[in-house]
């Protein structure tokens, strides 16, 4: 070998060996300022001495506009009553509503007396409710006697049946909400009544007695898997996160807030209504269940700042304003949240434009980290924006790990660990789940496993790729449904796609997609369709099976918002078997 040869080769192993290693996926928020050591009843206490005249909560439907002073008194009285059905510390109370006044006021009642508020998901069936009651243990139960339009008789059969005795030994108590006549149930106002023979000074001992790292809440997972579990969470969990979202959105005591989302969820709950309250501002629910044309009159007439939403929410908003209600006024609105499943490129842009959220936020999160442990800032570039979700949250530790658990590099793909103050307890009465879903490590800090396929940046953004499971592995190489799904937006005849993997004999899995066709459009071929998506995405990824959604039609969801893709692979399934079948004949 020549000496320069030696040389060179002995200059790339000098190189080599003082080259910087890659950055770990690995990120820290700052801990400068203090997590807040409260409860909720704290809270709205420290609001009535700091705002008491400022209105805090508004439902129009029911022309029920409170403020914080108004509100607290009102929960005073609810609270009374808790305690004269027996309700006390670590008891569980639960509530099946749409957005209506009582779920607020219920929320701080419960906190009051020392209770756990377990928000059941109002899409259930009479079964589903009486497993979830019975898992729960509730001691009390409110009902609504409908949601929206829907009326729950079938839930109130099931109450009132026999078998509640024998099933649910735990309950108690059940008190109707709204319509209250022809049942044999005990009412809302007279609760409140009862509630009067409880003393302030006892209910005040009872106030004092409650404790920031109580249990304040029981909050169901949404169900996209088809395996709901309850998540434990405290007053420091959901008040610290709701003050950190407020304060990526710069609310103030003059901002309103619209928010359609469910109050049943940690999106309704936290992200709106703690947040808000953590920061003296003011919350609209424009109706009991959401509808398009009732969040897009709330804005213009309560000149609201915010707006609040998952894509299928913003999807019908944007939809109903370009056919009939382009005169309305929206210059009140600046920022908001988008959240629940990825924001496309095309929708965030139309919400800048058409709803002026020139200031929208991306927050992401789950049911389990209270929710939310990523959020971007109102003055973000435009274009994180639209590609991550923002950056981590105060208090919050994260990484992203391969599938041994190790620590990838920055740039690298993975799963999503997350750990902080946010963390679940646990999943009430299932130390198996916790133990599979919550890890410590060697250092002692205990972490929440996502099931999320995320991604750090250089600058410590987060974009979220995909759910692991809901990767589509053909032949053997990954194929990401957002990146199909963000292409399927951008064609002018699509309103909204999901993307699933589907078996295919050859290759394991094909690529489907479901589509919501926008019907003023003319529709394009399957193949049209194909070449569209391979523009821009590698020629694998093009849609093998295509599935139009029919007029009228809509993607399978929880009550949240989110598509129930499990569903969607069971439709492609069924279909494919009736293809099947009729190519034979």
């Amino acid at each position: 070998m020549a000496i320069e040869d030696i040389q060179q080769n002995s200059n790339e192993r000098r190189k080599n060996s003082t080259a910087v290693a890659p950055k770990p996926s690995f990120l820290v928020g700052e801990v400068q300022s203090p997590l807040w050591e409260i409860t909720l009843t704290q809270l709205l206490q420290q609001q009535v001495l700091s705002n008491p005249s400022g209105e805090c909560v508004i439902f129009p439907e029911y022309n029920y506009r409170k403020t914080y002073n108004q509100l607290y008194q009102t929960t005073l009285e609810v609270a009374q009553g808790l305690r004269a059905i027996g309700v006390v510390h670590g008891d569980r109370v639960g509530i099946f509503a749409g957005n209506i006044p009582a779920y607020v006021e219920l929320f701080f009642a419960v906190s009051h007396v020392g209770a756990a508020y377990v928000v059941f998901n109002t899409t259930y069936t009479p079964k589903e409710l009486q497993s979830a009651l019975q898992h729960s243990g509730c001691k009390a139960v409110f009902v609504a006697t409908s949601i929206g339009k829907t009326q729950t008789n079938g839930i109130l059969d099931m109450l009132s049946s026999s078998s509640r005795n024998s099933v649910l030994t735990e309950l108690k108590s059940v008190i109707l909400l709204k319509d209250q006549a022809g049942r044999n149930f005990d009412t809302y106002d007279h609760l409140r009544e009862a509630g009067k023979r409880i003393s302030k000074q006892e209910l005040s001992s009872v106030m004092a007695s409650n404790t920031a790292g109580s249990i304040c809440n029981l909050q169901f997972t949404s169900g996209t898997t088809g395996t709901p579990k309850a998540a434990v969470l405290t007053h420091l969990n959901i008040i610290n996160n709701g003050r950190f979202v407020g304060d990526r959105m710069r609310l103030t005591s003059r901002d309103v807030i619209c928010c359609p989302p469910p109050l049943f969820h940690c999106f309704g709950l936290v992200l709106g209504l703690v947040a808000v309250f953590t920061h003296g501002s003011c919350i609209v629910f424009p109706s009991e269940t959401f509808q398009p044309a009732s969040v897009l009159r709330a804005v213009a007439e309560e000149r609201c700042t915010g707006l609040h939403g998952v894509p299928a929410m913003f999807s019908a908003e944007l939809e109903l304003h370009k056919a009939n209600l382009k005169s309305m006024d929206f210059s009140s609105l600046r920022t908001g949240i988008a959240a629940g499943s990825p924001v496309s490129k095309k929708m965030m842009a139309e919400l800048q434009e058409v709803f002026n959220l020139t200031e929208a936020t991306i927050t992401y999160g789950m049911t389990e980290t209270s929710p939310a442990s990523f959020m971007s800032f109102t003055d973000d570039p435009l274009h994180k924006r639209l590609t991550t979700v923002g950056k981590i949250l105060p208090h919050t530790k994260a990484k992203i790990v391969d599938v041994k658990g190790k620590v990838v590099p920055v740039g690298t793909r993975g799963e999503l660990c997350v750990a902080g103050f946010q963390l679940q307890k646990g999943y009430w009465r299932n130390p198996k789940q916790t133990a599979e879903a919550m890890q410590t490590d060697d250092e002692g800090c205990l972490w929440m496993r996502t099931g999320d396929e995320a991604i750090f940046d250089d600058e410590g953004y987060c974009s979220i790729t995909g759910r692991i499971k809901d990767i589509i592995i053909r032949g053997g190489e990954n194929i990401f449904p957002l990146e199909i799904e963000e292409r399927l937006g951008q064609h002018k005849a699509i309103i909204q796609s999901s993307v699933v993997g589907l078996p295919d004999e050859k290759y394991g899995e094909a690529v489907c997609a479901f589509i919501q066709p926008r019907l003023s459009e003319q529709l394009p071929s399957a193949e049209r369709l194909r070449d569209f998506v391979r523009q821009t995405l590698g020629w694998h990824k093009a849609p093998v099976h295509i599935f139009w959604l029919g007029e009228g039609e809509d993607f399978p969801k929880t009550a949240s918002g989110k598509i129930q893709k499990h569903i969607l692979r069971k439709k492609g399934q069924q279909r494919l078997r009736c293809m099947a079948r009729t190519s034979k004949m």
